[in-house]
């Protein structure tokens, strides 16, 4: 069995991958300035989010009240934050697949939950969120069969606004306990599991026996239990926290916080239960961890998410982008030759045109491969920043995986058969495949999404993961 400090580095490693690649600041950028300018359609497409709702058809179906409801919320939805905050997968911190997250609910005739989904994996290229209705009678005003078009009851963010809502997001300090933990973080970790014990008004565990180093948020769960039974009208009741297949607690929150218990529920009674505890209030924000540990600064955080974690922080320096594009040394024939970019191509930069041509068709008469040339092919087919294009693309970040591409070999050049313009096909793929099943032409039954190898191999392309042959 793997130590719980395995577990926490692992978190860790993927959440600050996350943090690197999911969420560019190009996005955030311009995601936040069309929102401060009003333009919510506009900040959820520079999010990279999908409207699947009209606000016209939800009054005319729902009453003008609900719709202005929506509106109000659309208007203050920070996409960029929510796509901040999504429940990831190891081990590439991609969005969970499949997902139907409730932001919001709405009680009139019947709920009404303001939902972000996220598509299967086999059509998850460009990581994309959608946000749509759901009324219960369906999949709402989505013209495309979800997999899963329910809300989710473990991963739901409608008593989490601070995630998502700019006008909560200052909240996310006090509801994350940012001050207790990093008070408690600073011990040892303890390597076990919550052993039963009472939780005092003071938010604290009366004997200390509860883990601090884990990644779990004890020093929550009772405050978030009692959020959760509220919203359900009730003052007191059991509220289950799913660690994983394995380890279950439940917390029983009492008429007064000093009476709230945490025991641990035994595998044989691990039935259904009828409320469970959100995973955004069952482990600690990550963006904490980060901090605590030194692995990121408020410059690499969400502006939103470094004014309520560390407002005190000085000004953010501005950050220039790496020079991808500056000379670089090759041993050639004895002496140091040059190479980089002229008219937009990479370049032997010490080789006349006539002597470049003249290796070129010894090369391919057989002959042996100048060093300078080498080295521009070897860019080509194997540059040094493939692990990064390929972490954008996996993300969605096509522009960014360009950019860098662009940085490196030119704005004008030509691909080589090689590892990088497999990655750029396959990403291309990837976002076709996302297409038909948007448009509803795949996923459905035995159709081309679940059998067609050229979708089974986009997938094992752009992870890290090795291929599997596909049956016929």
């Amino acid at each position: 069995m793997r130590s719980l400090t395995a577990m926490r580095d692992t978190r860790l490693a993927l959440w600050l991958r996350v943090r690197e690649f999911a969420v560019p600041p190009s996005m955030i950028e311009s995601a936040t300035a069309r929102r401060a300018a009003g333009d919510w359609a506009g900040a959820c497409a520079a999010a990279r989010v999908d409207v699947d709702l009209n606000l016209r058809t939800v009054a005319h179906a729902h009453g003008r009240e609900l719709a202005a409801r929506v509106r109000a919320d659309l208007k203050n939805l920070a996409p960029d934050l929510l796509r901040w905050h999504m429940p990831r997968i190891a081990p590439d911190g991609l969005l969970r697949p499949g997902l139907t997250i409730s932001l919001a609910r709405y009680q009139g005739a019947g709920t009404v939950h303001l939902v972000a989904r996220t598509a299967p994996a086999w059509a998850d290229a460009g990581q994309r969120i959608s946000l749509a209705l759901w009324d219960g009678s369906g999949s709402g005003d989505v013209p495309y069969l979800h997999p899963h078009p329910h809300p989710d009851r473990r991963f739901r963010l409608d008593l989490h606004r601070q995630l998502w809502d700019a006008r909560r997001s200052g909240d996310l300090a006090h509801r994350a306990g940012a001050g207790r933990w990093r008070r408690t973080g600073q011990r040892a970790a303890t390597d076990r599991w919550p052993t039963p014990g009472r939780v005092s008004e003071a938010d604290q565990p009366v004997r200390d026996p509860l883990p601090v180093g884990d990644g779990c948020a004890v020093h929550r769960w009772g405050p978030e239990a009692a959020l959760l039974l509220h919203a359900e009208g009730r003052s007191s009741g059991v509220v289950v926290v799913r660690l994983d297949s394995r380890h279950r607690f439940a917390v029983d929150v009492g008429a007064s916080p000093a009476a709230t218990r945490i025991t641990a529920v035994p595998s044989r009674d691990r039935a259904r239960a009828s409320l469970l505890l959100p995973d955004a209030a069952t482990w600690v924000l990550p963006d904490l961890e980060l901090l605590d540990h030194g692995l990121i600064d408020a410059d690499g955080l969400h502006p939103l998410v470094a004014a309520a974690l560390a407002p005190d922080r000085p000004p953010p320096t501005s950050r220039t982008a790496d020079d991808m594009s500056g000379t670089r040394f090759v041993d050639c024939r004895g002496e140091q030759h040059r190479i980089g970019l002229v008219d937009g191509v990479l370049t032997a930069l010490d080789h006349s045109a006539v002597e470049i041509r003249r290796e070129e068709l010894l090369t391919a008469l057989g002959g042996p491969a100048l060093p300078c040339l080498r080295a521009v092919d070897e860019t080509h087919r194997h540059p040094e920043c493939l692990v990064d294009v390929r972490a954008r693309l996996d993300h969605g970040d096509a522009a960014g995986a360009l950019a860098a591409v662009e940085g490196l070999l030119g704005p004008d050049v030509l691909l080589r058969s090689g590892a990088l313009r497999d990655e750029l096909a396959a990403a291309a793929q990837g976002r076709i495949t996302h297409g038909l099943f948007r448009a509803g032409l795949a996923g459905l039954g035995r159709g081309p999404a679940s059998r067609d190898p050229s979708s089974l191999l986009t997938r094992n392309t752009v992870r890290t993961r090795p291929r599997h042959a596909s049956r016929p």
